[in-house]
């Protein structure tokens, strides 16, 4: 086997044992097990936790200690363990702290499995820039292949998808003790300290307005970035409970439906290039705040009938634009923006505000909100308020962004982007 396709069953595997669970965790706790919102929002919320300290945990490890394909194998079957565990658990209080656990162990194999893979690539003369997308993009197909296994197995309100991510976790910590090896570079000082070791020392960012603004906009916007993904399949399995749209497609196959949306993000990559030298990174990431007001304004009036089909499918296509847009143009921006010496650092915090910071308050507050205001004393749930909430809630941040983040448009600033 060539050495690109094992990289590709890797990219497989590191999604697909996500997907398994990450759009339907909702309906197991929300709809099958009855928990409260709060109660899933803070269950959910240890995604964001887990992603402000342990990729840089893992990475000191891999760059001073441990062979990066070793610790990203023992990672996997420790995650596949705590998996195994997830259904033996009945009390959302004690899964907190079992999915934190996972968490605690996935969510660093993701930065670790690019490590790995352009350690491997470079070893083998390979150009990265040119071989490394495609294998990435099997990452995403992963992902969608979970979440139709997941659904057509009946399992999206059952323990079978922990089941299923558990299998595939380990599967894939033995397979990458197989891959070529990758040795700490060392490239961190012995004499370093801690501040520059963890990659603190972007921190100093903060002083510089624009930047600090940038920052800020990114944590507000990351607090939407993972509540389709919280509450999708649960807003959409819910319509059971509606004697004519028991037997709908949406119901069935609601996970199915929500994958266009992984669909729609390989495909928006495409157009980033175009964008970016069209109308500049400011107008590129308004768009993506304005992509996410639809996005939440379609769910709102999304229902199994026809035309209700087509707004919930219209949603899932727009959610390319709104994801991809921000990650990318806002990873420009700190590229473009901020000197070589921190420009690695800077890009961690970028990550940490968006998928740390930000994706914690989202899912802590958004659990809060919805149970404080949304939920009736029989229990029964105003989806149509929740996300045309959370599309207010995005259309202000996306005003305040247009006001107040100054960046003039230099085409020469994207002429090299890669995609």
């Amino acid at each position: 086997m060539s050495i690109k396709l094992r990289l590709t069953f890797m990219s497989f595997l590191q999604f697909f044992v996500w997907g398994a669970w990450l759009i339907t965790i909702g309906t197991y706790c929300l709809n099958a097990k009855g928990w409260s919102f709060p109660q899933f929002g803070a269950i959910f919320s240890t995604l964001a936790l887990a992603s402000l300290f342990m990729p840089a945990i893992t990475g000191i490890i891999a760059d001073k200690w441990m062979n990066a394909e070793r610790l990203y194998g023992i990672l996997h079957i420790c995650y596949g363990a705590v998996l195994f565990y997830v259904p033996a658990v009945n009390d959302p209080n004690t899964l907190y702290y079992v999915i934190f656990g996972a968490m605690i162990c996935y969510m660093p194999t993701i930065s670790l499995s690019n490590s790995i893979a352009y350690t491997i690539l470079k070893g083998g003369g390979f150009d990265v820039v040119k071989v490394f997308p495609p294998i990435r993009v099997w990452g995403t197909i992963g992902f969608i292949v979970a979440m139709w296994i997941t659904n057509l197995t009946g399992s999206k309100a059952n323990a079978n998808q922990f089941y299923i991510g558990a299998v595939a976790a380990v599967l894939l910590g033995l397979y990458s003790f197989s891959l070529p090896k990758c040795p700490p570079p060392k490239s961190i000082s012995k004499d370093a300290g801690i501040v520059e070791q963890l990659g603190l020392k972007a921190f100093k960012l903060f002083g510089n307005y624009k930047m600090a603004l940038f920052f800020l906009f990114s944590m507000m916007l990351g607090a939407a970035l993972q509540l389709t993904n919280m509450y999708g399949d649960s807003f959409l399995s819910g319509f059971e409970a509606v004697p004519a749209y028991k037997d709908s497609f949406v119901v069935k196959y609601s996970t199915i439906i929500l994958s266009i949306s992984q669909m729609s993000e390989t495909l928006f990559i495409l157009t980033i290039p175009f964008f970016l030298k069209r109308f500049g990174i400011k107008i590129v990431m308004l768009f993506a705040m304005l992509a996410w007001v639809l996005r939440f304004g379609l769910f709102g009036y999304g229902d199994p009938t026809a035309f209700g089909t087509v707004l919930i499918v219209l949603s899932c296509i727009v959610y390319g634009m709104a994801f991809d847009f921000f990650n990318i143009s806002g990873s420009l921006f700190v590229e473009t923006t901020t000197d070589a010496g921190i420009r690695s650092s800077a890009q961690g915090l970028f990550m940490m505000m968006t998928n740390g910071v930000g994706a914690w308050l989202g899912s802590t507050i958004s659990g809060y909100i919805i149970g404080k205001y949304f939920v009736g004393a029989d229990g029964a749930r105003d989806w149509h308020g929740i996300w045309l909430c959370f599309a207010a809630y995005a259309l202000v941040v996306a005003v305040l962004f247009a006001i107040l983040f100054k960046h003039k448009h230099n085409p020469n600033e994207v002429a090299n982007v890669q995609h």
